[in-house]
């Protein structure tokens, strides 16, 4: 019986078809070297580099699309939890029947004082704790505290309100600086993943044209804000399908009041005191807040698994080594800089529609008029409007810069304008059509002016040494103008009008000055970023030609980092020529790898 051949060749030994295989190349033993371990025949260098760099651009959108819904989310369930738990605690009968005289008005105000007043010193440590966990970590802590803020909710008391309040006071601009440079440092790894034939072409040390990321920096700052603007829809969900239930009718809540509109004094002079017609039971309330605690964390588990990093390691490590001293320095000495201080008045605006539109439009017009059971509905539309019009900001890729921005600034100056002299009756839903329509208006203007404002910036400030800070001090001024509006929230109307009238005139105008000068060639003024300086000297910073240095560092030359390195020329050669004696011969001391081979360094190899 004829043995049958094995399944699998034998290694070393000749195979049923002689030493040689179908190919012709010999087997065994003397089969040569570079077929058994060399490139497979069939590899397509070309291709295959072609499918990584589109794996990359696949994984820079999904990090776009996680940090936009992970942004959505967490500030959708803070908006929603804080608006619910005012609501709740602004009745007489809620207070009395659930929590008796331990002053839940007063914790209650010391809450917004807490979220609305610490932000004010964001300015101090926000470039700190960017620098030092990094984008991404920062906004994963970040969100993790707005995640701690509503699960204090379960016990609600002066020592679990208060404490968590200040701890998201303290992370609302270091979440919002870290969102805007991470969707910034995507769009530029987007620019070099879809041209790298030409970086490949240019030099890695080449930095791209100035500007050459611009078209995917407005496709990606209107993806961002397309999901933020919805989180205002996603803040009303509890109100829709739990609160309007327990919800009295317009004509009850709004009995005494007299006047709305522009003739209106405060917030809601004259509401009625209990707007609950009966009392939510406490387990539908913990359902309620489990269903946004798990929401909260989803956020943390979008941003933490599906976010990658903004920067690479190395550049991580060349941006701390720039000493944390001038860290902190840096965003004050960006007042130099007459770009940032003509939009200082944009920055400042962009703080007060939102509020305004929040709370001034919201209940100053709408609540006022139509009763609070309409308050999520007049904010859904708010959202949805401002959300589609986000696509607006795409009109920079055909139309001069200051378009859209000042497109935004000039709808709400006239819908500023017909709110000066609108003033509709309480009790009233004839004019509830208008109420939707400014507020889907307004939330178009609001679409073109964050996504003006971020697309800006990200264009002005491309070197990545910076953008940290120049995001951190557009969202401080931000800040600032939420305390301002916090403040004056007791102010008549048309004093806030006036307010806002004055701020959006003054910032169009320092804006348009700010272009006017870029026309005519002024060069900003911009603080010097220091050389990092490392302390450890690593293997990457052995070589000459540093693969994994920072692009700054690249063009500013030196060997392999920051600082005098193991590689550091010990005499510097006098310009050529000079006349008198002979110049001294450059010697640079060998590495400590060059060392270890024998060598002297270059002049051996």
């Amino acid at each position: 019986m004829e043995a049958e051949p094995p399944l699998y060749p034998v290694a070393g030994a000749a195979g049923p078809q002689g030493d040689e295989d179908r190919l012709g190349v010999p087997d065994g033993p003397e089969a040569p070297l570079d077929e058994l371990v060399g490139a497979y025949p069939n590899y397509n260098e070309e291709e295959e580099e072609r499918r990584y760099y589109r794996r990359k651009r696949l994984g820079v959108l999904k990090n776009v699309l996680a940090a936009s819904a992970g942004g959505m989310l967490t500030y959708g369930v803070y908006l929603g939890l804080l608006q619910m738990q005012l609501i709740l605690h602004y009745d007489e009968t809620y207070r009395e029947v659930k929590y008796g005289n331990m002053g839940l008005p007063d914790i209650d105000s010391k809450m917004l004082m807490g979220i609305n007043v610490t932000p004010i010193a964001a300015l101090l440590y926000t470039p700190v704790l960017i620098r030092f966990f990094g984008t991404k970590w920062m906004m994963f802590l970040a969100v993790g505290i707005y995640a701690l803020f509503v699960s204090t909710n379960y016990w609600e008391r002066y020592y679990t309100l208060v404490p968590s309040a200040v701890a998201l006071g303290m992370a609302i601009v270091p979440l919002w600086a870290s969102m805007g440079n991470y969707i910034t440092r995507m769009a530029q790894k987007y620019y070099e993943y879809s041209h790298y034939k030409e970086q490949d072409e240019q030099g890695p040390q080449q930095r791209p044209p100035r500007g050459s990321h611009a078209p995917y920096l407005l496709v990606f700052q209107a993806i961002f804000y397309s999901f933020f603007h919805l989180s205002f829809a996603c803040a009303q969900l509890p109100m829709i399908y739990f609160l309007n239930h327990y919800l009295y009718d317009l004509n009850h809540t709004l009995f005494n009041v007299q006047n709305c509109g522009t003739n209106s004094q405060g917030i809601l002079l004259g509401f009625n005191k209990t707007v609950l017609r009966t009392l939510p039971r406490s387990r539908n309330l913990i359902v309620v807040e489990s269903v946004l605690m798990a929401v909260a964390f989803l956020a943390m588990l979008l941003v933490l698994g599906l976010c990658g990093a903004a920067y690479r390691p190395t550049e991580e490590i060349d941006l701390r080594s720039v000493g944390w001293g001038n860290i902190f320095q840096l965003p004050f000495k960006h007042v130099r800089d007459f770009r940032l201080r003509h939009l200082v008045p944009f920055f400042i605006y962009s703080g007060f529609e939102v509020l305004f539109a929040c709370t001034g439009l919201a209940l100053g017009y709408g609540v006022c008029s139509v009763g609070l059971e309409r308050l999520a509905y007049l904010l859904v539309a708010y959202s949805l409007g401002a959300s589609a019009s986000s696509a607006l900001g795409l009109l920079g890729l055909w139309l001069p810069r200051p378009v859209p921005l000042v497109a935004g600034a000039g709808l709400h100056l006239l819908l500023t304008l017909s709110l000066f002299f609108w003033a509709p009756k309480p009790r009233t839903l004839q004019h509830i059509w208008i109420l939707y329509t400014v507020a889907v208006l307004w939330g178009v203007g609001s679409a073109l002016n964050k996504t003006g404002i971020s697309t800006l910036l990200g264009i002005l400030y491309e070197d990545k040494e910076r953008q940290d800070f120049i995001f951190t001090i557009y969202h401080w001024w931000q800040a600032v103008a939420i305390f301002t509006v916090y403040l004056g929230s007791s102010l008549p109307m048309k004093a806030k009008l006036t307010v806002l009238l004055v701020t959006l005139v003054a910032s169009a105008a320092s804006y348009l000055w700010m272009e006017q000068k870029l026309r005519r060639g002024v060069v900003p003024r911009q603080p010097r970023i220091p050389r990092p300086q490392h302390k450890v000297r690593g293997y990457r910073y052995l070589e000459e030609d540093n693969s994994d240095e920072s692009e700054a560092e690249g063009e500013r030359g030196g060997c392999g980092g920051g600082g005098r390195g193991d590689c550091a020329e010990e005499e510097v050669p006098p310009a050529w020529p000079r006349p008198g004696p002979e110049p001294a011969i450059l010697y640079r001391r060998p590495c400590p790898y060059e060392q270890a081979q024998g060598g002297d360094g270059p002049e051996e190899q």
